[in-house]
């Protein structure tokens, strides 16, 4: 049995699923996951998240899934860019 290392489609669109479920929850948000655009951006226009929010998420987003975001990070715009960049982060980085 060959056990494929590569994230699939159906796996990438599940944790996205999932990380903008973790959003949704963490934020109290007023739309439901689904309503969230994988690649509309998070920060300002599109989701509106400011500071706080990405700092509440990145404290859910450590938890959950077991790695460090650092509050100071430069690579936090590209990070908290959009639900995509942000799934494609937590799955390369994920050790939970």
């Amino acid at each position: 049995m060959q056990i494929n290392q590569n994230p699939t489609a159906s796996s990438t669109a599940e944790l996205q699923r999932e990380v903008a479920a973790l959003m949704v929850e963490c934020l109290n948000l007023e739309i439901s996951a689904d309503q969230i655009a994988v690649d509309a951006p998070l920060y300002g226009e599109g989701l509106g998240l400011d500071s706080i929010d990405v700092l509440e998420v990145a404290l859910e987003v450590s938890k959950r899934y077991g790695l460090q975001l650092q509050s100071d990070s430069e690579d936090n715009k590209t990070i908290f860019g959009s639900l995509r960049s942000l799934s494609d982060h937590i799955a390369a980085q994920r050790t939970r």
